[in-house]
């Protein structure tokens, strides 16, 4: 029987996935062809990475830098609607489309990533909606935090439509937090 963190190993293409139990990752990388790697979890799922044809690869699948991106917005996204849902707010549907900047030089790491959320809500608020996107980034999300403390400035805006009025609303993060300063809030505690 196989149990998370139980030691127990198994085995698929002759790789050893071990179950890790706190909180550590354990990952493998194997070359594909040209290059195209497949990355396998400790629950042995895959991901694929690759390359332009003008950089080497077959321009089969999303490069590690683009990968990095969508688990930003992946990452956040998986905060913000169980918070939204926390409050008992109906989630029809959500969309993250990113922007980012790289350095110039190597290693070109991202710079600044612009994050455009847009959610359908027929009973959520603007407010509840920047409030969890702001709690994610600052709190929960594991991805936008490495990011922003290697130097990355991350900033979002949120669009909100109500299915029921038709009716649409966006805010920005600056305007966001000139709103929390303005009611006295910081960190999300009123001061």
């Amino acid at each position: 029987m196989l149990r998370r963190g139980s030691g127990v190993c198994h085995w698929r293409d002759n790789w050893q996935v071990e179950l890790l139990d706190n909180g550590n990752m354990k990952a493998q990388l194997r070359l594909d062809k040209a290059l195209r790697f497949i990355g396998t979890n400790e629950k042995a799922h895959e991901t694929y990475f690759d390359t332009s044809l003008k950089g080497g690869g077959l321009g089969s699948a999303a490069s590690p830098m683009e990968i990095t991106l969508e688990a930003a917005a992946a990452c956040s996204s998986m905060d913000v609607i169980p918070i939204l849902q926390k409050r008992r707010k109906t989630v029809e549907d959500l969309t993250v489309e990113l922007t980012a900047e790289r350095a110039d030089t190597h290693p070109k790491v991202f710079t600044s990533i612009e994050m455009h959320f847009r959610l359908v809500s027929p009973d959520a608020t603007l407010k509840e909606l920047a409030a969890a996107i702001e709690l994610s980034h600052s709190k929960y999300c594991s991805v936008s935090v490495m990011l922003a403390r290697s130097g990355c400035n991350i900033s979002w805006t949120a669009t909100l439509r109500n299915p029921n009025s038709d009716s649409t609303e966006t805010i920005s993060s600056l305007e966001f937090h000139q709103l929390q300063v303005l009611n006295g809030v910081t960190n999300g505690v009123e001061s």
